[in-house]
């Protein structure tokens, strides 16, 4: 398998690009926009998760999750990880402080409603195969925690997919370190020191040392990847716009 540059655009060779990845990012872009994320978070997302895959297939204890399809699978996957917030309402999606404890069992349904839409589709379709498998198993358990205090199922160490944890780990650093509207931002430091002190604890041992190692690539990819002004300005006023309290007839 080709080693994957950080440098360049893709965490993938161009000719392993085909129009299902092109469908699946148009389809997460527009997903995006109800987000408070920007369309650039989601090529970091993929970008670290190449990364860290290409790193951690070369470790004893993953020689065997992680085969060349896997990494394919899991690649394809980050586009539709979080397709279940589709069913949280904006009020709820949007919501710029603590979450009441209503909303965010609602927030947190979103990993259960993207499973149940995958499998859902499965069964009308009436197939499915080992790709489809990895995009469950990260939509479902990608926040998912080591120590067994994560949601939906409150899995634990190794019973959590390999994928999901992968995921899981790229999801939080990207969301330390890149420019959010509403939200302080950490350095490419402290967003590791953050991972270090969860290490064992939310993430997976295994998973944070790679990402770790790797850093310098991370670094280069979340620089290169960096969302601009004018994308967080057309976030800001798509979000103003949403929470907006409507006209009084």
């Amino acid at each position: 398998m080709p080693m994957i540059d950080a440098t360049q655009p893709d965490a993938q060779p161009a000719n392993k690009v085909q129009a299902t990845d092109v469908l699946l990012l148009a389809m997460a872009t527009l997903l995006e926009q109800r987000d408070t994320q920007t369309h650039q978070h989601l090529l970091r997302v993929h970008a670290y998760v190449g990364v860290l895959a290409q790193a951690l297939q070369s470790h004893p204890r993953w020689l065997a999750l992680l085969t060349p399809d896997d990494i394919r699978h899991l690649l394809a996957s980050v586009w539709v990880y979080d397709m279940g917030t589709l069913s949280v309402p904006e009020r709820v999606l949007l919501k710029p402080g603590v979450y009441t404890p209503d909303e965010r069992r609602a927030m947190q349904a979103h990993t259960v409603r993207g499973f149940a839409a995958l499998q859902q589709s499965e069964k009308t379709m009436l197939y499915s195969d080992h790709a489809l498998r990895v995009a469950k198993e990260v939509t479902l358990s990608h926040h998912e925690h080591w120590d067994g205090q994560g949601y939906p199922q409150g899995l634990q160490g190794t019973s959590i997919p390999p994928s999901a944890r992968i995921m899981a780990v790229a999801d939080a650093y990207d969301a330390m370190v890149s420019s959010k509207v509403y939200k302080t931002t950490l350095t490419h430091e402290q967003a590791l020191s953050q991972l270090r002190q969860e290490r064992g604890v939310q993430f997976d041992p295994d998973v944070v040392d790679a990402f770790i190692n790797q850093g310098h690539a991370m670094r280069l990819i979340a620089q290169r990847l960096a969302d601009t002004e004018q994308d967080l300005q057309r976030k800001m006023e798509f979000l103003d716009d949403a929470l907006a309290e409507p006209p009084v007839a």
